[in-house]
């Protein structure tokens, strides 16, 4: 399977071991995502343009072009854009995590039955808090 360019497709699917995804980040101040767990598989983002922050556990780090980031199982993490431009990255994940973006972006999604439903769990977190 060829996808050329990548950007706005998905290479793999529910058959495959990985799914790789090309995204774009606004350029803003907010999480991409919520506070959230996997207990069963990793995720991992590879920056292509731009920077990105994460927070992964305890640890906040950034990411600019060419630096790769893992967020292994059982580590709470989200993201964000680092920078007031846009961010462009690949995200590599298993094929759970994809199905889970996709339902998340669902109507009437019941967004925390969703992420238990997909082996992972939202965590309590006040975001403005950094």
């Amino acid at each position: 399977m060829l996808f050329d360019p990548l950007s706005g497709n998905r290479l793999g699917g529910a058959n495959d071991d990985f799914v790789i995804v090309q995204w774009t980040a606004a350029e803003g101040d907010q999480w991409i995502a919520p506070l959230h767990v996997h207990h069963e598989d990793d995720e991992a983002w590879y920056v292509l343009r731009g920077r990105l922050e994460f927070r992964l556990g305890d640890d906040h780090v950034e990411a600019g072009p060419g630096a790769a980031v893992l967020a292994r199982r059982g580590i709470p993490h989200t993201y964000r854009n680092a920078e007031g431009e846009e961010a462009e990255y690949l995200l590599v994940m298993p094929p759970r995590i994809a199905a889970l973006i996709d339902a998340l972006h669902a109507p009437h999604a019941n967004v925390p039955e969703l992420f238990k439903a997909h082996a992972s769990e939202l965590l309590p977190w006040d975001s403005s808090a950094g």
